[in-house]
């Protein structure tokens, strides 16, 4: 059996507290007492304190949690995603805490266990679907939270993000001024086990993320203000936030176009990832396919892509921040960030009969 704290305390003759105090708080201690206690410790084996039983007698964990629907792995893979935990990360780092990842298990029984069993002092709720009962754990467990997206009703509830309808809009306004009326929106797993390629759904209000919502009503906006309607609108759907998924949807759509059908002129992607798919699937269309994009990723630059930026690290260490070292007044605990809309070579007018 492992050596414990008393069998150290019982070898050197001192009490359980003494022992430690030796590790806790060794300005409690003498020079002397407190080297014979670590060099009786080291003899025995014992390796110190448990740090988990420690944190639950002080209260606090002295860890954050970022929560997000995903597997682990999206968060070194996904560029922006990086870019945000970056964020994150700098923010604890000079808050002397540590981060854990939570990712959500398919289920929402072993996903209400994630979020129940996670030793953190509070949640930055990151790509987070409808899952009201994630939220709801949360402030079961009486723990602080903030989102990267506000609120339906925010209350006095903190979160970071940016005006997701407005600023896609300026994407959807950008190639309506360029001719295009004949789009194809695409977005990541807009409804639940949805297959890859065309999807018919009610409206933009019906897709199952926030994020997805605000991102398909602002490109309905500018379509609808020139007379293109939901129903005449066409929808892609991906299994993924990936650039193979992207790829994957964009090609069925033009392999399935019959002769005779007028193939979309321009493809409004709500994701940097997924507009890079849809230009790897255009190959030689990319030429008279115009394609944008939405977050601003290193990877657009260097393909041209036009595309709405929005402050991925400065998201992260906000959100962290406002968790870490909360205001005082609950509005300046709510904040949306700026977006930006770049134009680069991957739009272009619509192509002259």
């Amino acid at each position: 059996m492992r050596p414990t704290l008393q069998d150290v305390a019982t070898a050197v003759g001192v009490s359980r507290s003494t022992v430690s105090n030796a590790y806790a708080r060794p300005d409690q201690l003498s020079a002397a007492l407190r080297t014979r206690i670590l060099d009786t410790a080291r003899q025995l084996g014992y390796p110190g304190p448990n740090p988990t039983a420690r944190s639950l007698r002080r209260g606090f964990a002295g860890a954050i949690g970022v929560l997000f629907t995903s597997q682990l792995s999206y968060a070194f893979t996904d560029p922006f995603a990086v870019r945000f935990l970056a964020g994150v990360a700098a923010a604890t780092e000079r808050h002397g805490t540590s981060l854990l990842l939570v990712p959500l298990p398919t289920g929402e029984s072993q996903a209400r266990k994630a979020v129940e069993n996670a030793a953190v002092d509070g949640f930055c709720v990151y790509c987070v679907a409808d899952e009201d009962w994630a939220l709801e754990v949360i402030r079961g467990r009486g723990l602080p939270f903030v989102t990267t997206a506000p609120p339906a009703d925010p209350g006095a509830e903190r979160y970071v993000g940016i005006d997701e309808r407005t600023a896609a809009r300026s994407a959807a306004d950008h190639l309506v001024g360029l001719g295009h009326r004949r789009v194809a929106l695409l977005a990541d797993t807009v409804l639940p086990d949805a297959p890859p390629g065309l999807l018919h759904l009610a409206g933009a209000d019906a897709a199952r993320h926030p994020t997805t919502r605000g991102r398909l009503t602002g490109f309905a906006d500018a379509l609808a203000a020139v007379g293109v309607d939901w129903p005449d609108i066409t929808l892609l759907n991906a299994t993924g936030n990936s650039r193979a998924a992207g790829a994957e949807a964009v090609t069925g759509l033009f392999a399935g176009l019959a002769a005779g059908d007028e193939a979309p002129t321009a493809v409004l992607a709500a994701s940097d990832v997924l507009a890079l798919g849809a230009l790897d699937a255009l190959g030689e269309r990319a030429a008279t396919v115009s394609v944008t994009g939405f977050d601003d990723v290193a990877e657009a630059a260097a393909a041209g892509l036009t595309t709405v930026r929005q402050p991925a690290e400065e998201k992260g260490r906000i959100a962290a921040e406002l968790l870490l070292d909360p205001p005082a007044d609950d509005a300046a605990g709510q904040i949306l960030l700026p977006t930006e809309l770049v134009v680069r070579t991957s739009t272009r007018p619509v192509p002259r009969s």
